[in-house]
């Protein structure tokens, strides 16, 4: 068996490929333009388009793709094949430069909340040589995927991709502003760098099979709970089943030959739940990865016989799961601006960077909730290891202590600068003492790295990267400009700049339990909002100051910012209206009737003792008891019919995205509600789905 060193990233064009299929010349220059971010001269996107269908076809390559990330979710790909007609009539396999650097994707049929009109079919994808470009096998052949960014023909963003490399580029020139100021002679540039740990589900095939819930909306609409789900804590850290380790060793070497570096595997704290982590990546590569991986994880899945659920709440009453995006920036020497170190200008960089972020967040800090806002992540935040929708940031004890001594300085000496100096570079040795990660908090500082836990494990992490990255380009010119405007040491009035920044952002720090109804009152008086449903957290992106937010930095226009709402809203109700029908299906179709069978089971039973005049008090109250849930079933179905119904009239967006999330969840909890207490009474052998039970313990 091969070492993971040995075939990881044979299915990648990376360096080391390009090192042997490109001349030095033309690999030195693609080298640097992807570590500059700048646009391809068409004379050597030529070259390397030659070497990358070389590659491709020695690798059994019959077609390439774009591969990008509509706004729907996702990733989305259309296929050509590598072939022309030659001068003769024949066919010849060609991919010319132009083929590489962009195509023509019809994007009649993909959202555009109202940028455009349907007959205005026209997109255009274009080639992100910054993430290299891999190959994804079907059968005997394989498909060069070449990731890239979507834009309309209009120029508008039509992707998740394009403002994340925006924000990053805006972030860069603002802490080189910042660096230059401070006498950093070495750095240049910033680079951003992410961890997702993408948790998921995993459930038999078999069962699956038996949840039409499941197979259409990714999560269980009805379930009563289990005796055993995961109040034992025993599933966390345990053992791995000989099954789910064989499918976790091929996924690993799936990621392993894609160039995605899988770190971590375990399971996770509730039943059938697990995680995987992969090293620490510059951000646009980590994302792709990410999206790579939910793609493998069910391919691989399908074969041993499983499927992975990506969905954030699969199942009520056990954890929900995330994606935790762990956010850092370095400069081009490779020094974490988020590390301390025996350095006094790197712990300024330290200090400054979490400054940065903390106006950022008090300033705008719904950007984050609204980056993390849809359906299923709803069911999901506030409860079982998930953050609440409140946001706020954990710094730990000794950090906490460290900033509070800083507020609090008066006049800056030799003496104290050595203090706070030595406070900083004594951050590493006790990190897992007081960076301990507090569950219940959206964000928080974890030793060099900062961990956003609201992101959904279904979700594109892009969206959270992009409002980091701007929070902090937000908070870098903040301090830029007002260390611009004072004389003196530089290393020192940044201290001092950096004590007010910490007294006018202390209302979103919270060492606290987030949980708590004592945080819920504590966070309206310090003016932090409490958004509970994808609607209310989506008005963000409206705020006239957000909007300004992405026009200043020239990441998203105002159009596009209208845009986001709407296609999201969109498919916000959507996903609901989908939810409530097959709920309506289920009940109908496939409960009703096991309920019918049940009573007429029961009541026989009852008679027939009766004929003999034997008494049987408990089937008579059962046979009433499940009688009474029918009709219930059956009224609140009716109901929620009723309520689709209504909400066909309702135009306006955001009125019908209320509806759904107040009165039309209302709906649909009353008739879980009914299904689950019929589930506790009709037999087992007569009910149609699939069990909680035998969903988190049969694998």
């Amino acid at each position: 068996m091969k070492k993971v060193s040995e075939i990881f990233g044979e299915l990648t064009f990376g360096k080391a490929v390009m090192r042997e299929k490109l001349n030095k010349n033309v690999y030195e220059k693609l080298r640097a333009i992807i570590e500059s971010g700048e646009a391809l001269e068409d004379s050597l996107a030529s070259d390397v388009a030659h070497a990358m269908k070389d590659w491709a076809l020695e690798n059994s390559a019959t077609h390439y793709t774009h591969w990008f990330q509509p706004q729907r979710g996702g990733t989305a790909e259309k296929h050509e094949a590598f072939i022309e007609y030659d001068e003769y009539g024949g066919l010849i396999e060609r991919f010319r430069g132009s083929s590489l650097i962009q195509s023509e994707p019809d994007a009649s049929s993909f959202p555009s909340g109202g940028m455009r009109s349907t007959f205005e079919a026209r997109g255009y994808t274009a080639w992100d040589p910054t993430s290299p470009a891999f190959l994804i096998k079907s059968g005997n052949r394989k498909t060069l995927v070449i990731p890239s960014v979507f834009l309309s023909w209009t120029g508008h963003v039509m992707d998740l991709k394009t403002p994340m490399l925006r924000s990053q580029k805006v972030l860069s020139d603002s802490v080189m502003r910042v660096q230059k100021l401070l006498g950093n002679r070495y750095a240049r540039r910033i680079k951003v760098f992410i961890g997702a740990e993408q948790e998921y589900f995993l459930v038999s095939k078999e069962n699956f099979d038996k949840r039409l819930d499941l197979q259409v909306c990714g999560r269980t609409l009805f379930g009563a709970a289990p005796a055993k789900g995961q109040q034992m804590a025993d599933h966390y850290f345990g053992a791995i089943k000989d099954r789910v380790l064989a499918f976790m060793e091929e996924f690993d070497c799936e990621l392993y030959k894609r160039g995605i570096p899988s770190k971590t595997r375990h399971n996770e704290v509730a039943p059938n739940q697990f995680e995987i982590a992969p090293l620490y990546e510059e951000s646009n590569l980590a994302v792709d990865h990410n999206l790579q991986m939910m793609d493998i994880i069910k391919r691989v899945a399908d074969k041993h016989g499983l499927v992975a659920l990506l969905h954030e709440k699969p199942m009520a009453g056990v954890n929900g799961s995330g994606k935790h995006v762990n956010w850092s920036i370095a400069d081009n020497t490779g020094a974490n601006y988020l590390s301390s170190s025996k350095s006094p200008l790197k712990n300024i960089n330290f200090l400054l960077t979490v400054g940065s972020l903390l106006l950022g967040l008090e300033k705008y800090g719904n950007l984050l909730r609204a980056t993390v806002a849809d359906a299923a992540n709803d069911h999901r935040l506030g409860g079982d290891e998930a953050p609440p929708a409140i946001i706020s940031v954990y710094l730990g004890s000794y950090l906490t202590e460290l900033l509070d001594e800083i507020e609090t300085i008066g006049k800056l000496t030799a003496k104290k600068m050595d203090k706070i100096n030595l406070g900083v570079k004594n951050l590493p040795k006790i990190a897992k003492d007081i960076s301990d990660r507090n569950r219940t908090s959206p964000l928080a500082f974890t030793g060099n790295k900062f961990e956003f836990r609201a992101v959904g494990s279904s979700q594109n992490s892009a969206e959270a990267v992009t409002a980091l990255n701007l929070m902090a380009t937000y908070g870098f010119d903040y301090i830029y400009t007002q260390l611009d405007e004072m004389k003196g040491d530089v290393k020192e009035n940044a201290i001092l700049v950096l004590r007010d920044v910490l007294k006018q952002t202390k209302s979103v720090r919270f060492e606290g339990n987030g949980y708590s109804e004592e945080w819920v009152v504590e966070a309206e008086k310090r003016g932090l909002k409490n958004q509970l449903n994808t609607p209310d957290a989506l008005s963000t992106y409206l705020d006239p100051e957000i909007i300004n937010l992405f026009s200043k930095y020239k990441i998203l226009s105002a159009i596009e910012m209208k845009s986001k709402v709407e296609i999201k809203l969109d498919a916000y109700i959507k996903t609901l209206a989908i939810e409530f029908k097959i709920a309506i299906s289920i009940a109908e179709t496939q409960i009703i009737p096991a309920i019918l069978q049940h009573i007429n089971v029961v009541a026989k039973a009852y008679n027939s003792l009766a004929e003999m005049k034997i008494p049987n008090e408990e089937l008579r109250v059962e046979v009433v008891k499940i009688h009474e849930l029918f009709i219930d079933i059956r009224r609140e179905s009716d109901e929620l019919k009723q309520f689709l119904i209504e909400q066909k009239k309702q135009v306006d967006l955001a009125t019908k995205a209320k509806a759904y999330a107040h009165s039309g969840k209302e709906y649909l909890q009353r008739l879980r509600a009914a299904v689950d207490s019929a589930e506790k009474i009709v037999d087992d052998q007569l009910w149609p789905i699939a069990k909680y039970q035998e969903l988190l313990t049969t694998l």
